[in-house]
């Protein structure tokens, strides 16, 4: 399940995320590009539907993986310049980046399982 970015959303939607931590464009670079341990990067937008089915399974990975791999979200309607330099198409995306470099990508929403595979190329 993926959505394709056309520019539209909903106002008022929230979600409650412990376990994930929120970035933005601004310290993308210090928390995902220079962290020490491999980070999962959630690109979404609170009005796609995939995106908050993603979101309670990447909350529960970040917990079961903690100290292995950092996982966090970037609201692309809010963060356009990393999506854009991501090549950000359709979300939910997550990419998982190592060193600074991009060694796996999961486009759309396919359950734990495959977000765990690509967890495990990074770990």
């Amino acid at each position: 399940m993926l959505c394709v970015l056309t520019g539209r959303g909903f106002a008022g939607y929230s979600e409650n995320r412990m376990a994930t931590m929120e970035i933005t464009d601004a310290v993308f670079d210090e928390k995902v590009l220079k962290s020490t341990i491999p980070v999962l990067v959630d690109f979404w937008a609170p009005w796609c539907g995939p995106c908050r089915m993603a979101g309670p399974v990447l909350d529960e990975l970040a917990e079961e993986y903690e100290g292995k791999i950092q996982i966090v979200k970037l609201n692309i309607d809010e963060n356009q310049k990393s999506a854009a330099d991501y090549d950000v198409m359709s979300i939910p995306t997550t990419v998982l980046i190592k060193d600074g470099n991009e060694i796996g990508r999961q486009i759309g929403f396919a359950g734990k399982k495959v977000f765990e595979d690509l967890i495990k190329k990074g770990i």
